[in-house]
C-alpha cells in the first residue's frame, strides 16, 4: 500500500542565481531581509529566476477524532460537521482570507465522524472519524496510507488546475491532542513541553489532556523511527491527508504554505519520510501552541508572521501569502543598479 514519492533536494544553484540577482537590485544588499531569504527559497524550489506563487491553492481536510470523547477539547464532536458546513456555505475565516488572496478553497471529508453529502465537498471518507487512541491504535497502517494518498491526489488536482502555491489547513475537534500526542512521540519531548490549550480548555482540562497524552504514548508505544507507526497509533485522518498533500508538492516542486502547529506537525511526519520535504516548506505563522515552536525549530525554520494566532484552517498561511506576493514582485520588478543608471556602494 505505501506510496513511493520522488522528491528531489532543493536546487542550490537557482538559490545562488536568485541570491546574485537580489544583489543587483537598487537597494542595499540583504536591505529586504526576510523577503529577499523567501524569493530565494521559491528560485530553489521552482528552479525559475522568476518564480510565481500565483494563484494560490487551498485544501482544508476534516475529520474527526476518536480521542474527542476524552473531553481534551473545548467544543463538542458535533463542530467538525457543522464548520464543514460553514466552510461550504463560505462563512468561515478561511473562506474570507481565501477569497482575499484569490484562491479557491477545497474542502476534503477524509474522517468526519458524520455523513456529509453536500455540492463543492470532496468526499474521500476513510473511515467515520479514527479510534480513542486512549484505547486502541487510532487507525490501521493501511488507513494512515490511504488517507495520505487521499491528500496526495487532492493536491495533485488543484496544482493541475494551476495552483502555484499551496497553502493545506484542517479541521477536528481534538486535533490538537493528536498532534502533541505526534510531536511528543517524534522528537522524545516530554508531554508537558507540547501541549497548548488548543480551541481554549481550561487549566484543569489541559492537566486532563496531558495525561490523556502520556498515558495513550505509553499504552500505543509508537516507534520514533517510524513516522507511518506514530501517525497510526496517535494521529488524525486530516494529518495524513496533509502529509500526503506536502509530499505531492514537493514532488511537483510547488511551495508548500504551511499554517500552524497542526499542520506543521504533518510537515514534520512528511519530513520524516522524506528529509528533502524540508526544503519546499515555508512556515505561515507562529501558533500559541505551545509545541509549535518546538515543530518549527525540528524543522530548522523560521516563520514569517507572528500575530498570536491558534485558529487553524490555513488561515495564518493565507495571511502570510501576500508577504511571498511581495517576494516574487520585487525580483520581477525592481531595478538594477545597472538599468536605473544608480552607483553601487564604493
Amino acid at each position: 500500500m505505501e506510496k513511493k514519492y520522488n522528491i528531489t533536494p532543493i536546487n542550490s544553484i537557482q538559490g545562488e542565481k536568485m541570491e546574485e540577482h537580489l544583489n543587483s537590485l537598487t537597494k542595499p544588499q540583504g536591505s529586504l531581509g526576510g523577503v529577499e531569504e523567501i524569493a530565494i527559497q521559491l528560485a530553489q524550489i521552482t528552479g525559475e529566476d522568476f518564480p510565481e506563487v500565483t494563484p494560490p491553492g487551498i485544501i482544508v481536510f476534516a475529520a474527526d477524532h476518536g480521542v474527542a470523547c476524552e473531553g481534551v477539547s473545548a467544543y463538542p464532536q458535533e463542530v467538525t460537521v457543522q464548520m464543514v458546513h460553514n466552510f461550504l456555505d463560505g462563512g468561515a475565516a478561511i473562506n474570507v482570507l481565501g477569497k482575499q488572496i484569490g484562491a479557491k478553497v477545497e474542502i476534503v471529508d477524509i474522517g468526519v465522524a458524520a455523513d456529509v453529502e453536500r455540492i463543492g465537498l470532496h468526499m474521500k471518507k476513510i473511515r467515520h472519524g479514527t479510534a480513542n487512541f486512549l484505547k486502541e491504535n487510532a487507525m490501521s497502517r493501511e488507513e494512515a496510507w490511504q488517507a495520505i494518498e487521499v491528500g496526495s491526489d487532492m493536491a495533485a488536482s488543484v496544482i493541475e488546475k494551476g495552483a502555484k502555491c499551496l497553502i493545506i489547513g484542517e479541521m477536528g475537534i481534538g486535533n490538537t491532542t493528536s498532534s502533541s500526542a505526534i510531536l511528543s512521540a517524534l522528537s522524545g519531548l516530554d508531554v508537558k513541553n507540547v501541549i497548548g490549550t488548543g480551541t481554549g480548555i481550561n487549566p484543569d482540562q489541559l492537566k486532563w489532556k496531558q495525561q490523556v497524552i502520556r498515558q495513550s504514548l505509553q499504552e500505543r508505544n509508537p516507534d520514533q523511527n517510524d513516522p507511518i507507526d506514530v501517525l497510526m497509533k496517535v494521529g488524525g485522518l486530516e494529518i495524513a491527508g496533509m502529509v500526503g498533500a506536502i509530499l505531492k508538492a514537493a514532488e511537483l516542486k510547488i511551495p508548500l504554505l504551511v499554517d500552524g502547529f497542526i499542520s506543521t506537525v504533518a510537515s514534520l511526519v512528511a519530513q520524516r519520510l522524506y528529509p528533502e520535504v524540508r526544503g519546499y516548506l515555508l512556515i505561515g505563522h507562529r501558533s500559541m501552541e505551545a509545541g509549535h515552536q518546538h515543530a518549527i525549530k525540528m524543522l530548522e525554520k523560521t516563520p514569517i508572521l507572528n500575530l498570536g494566532l491558534r485558529l487553524g484552517e490555513g488561515t495564518g498561511a493565507a495571511l502570510a501569502f501576500p508577504i511571498l506576493i511581495a517576494a516574487t514582485n520585487i525580483v520581477k520588478e525592481m531595478a538594477t543598479f545597472e538599468t536605473a543608471g544608480i552607483a553601487e556602494k564604493i
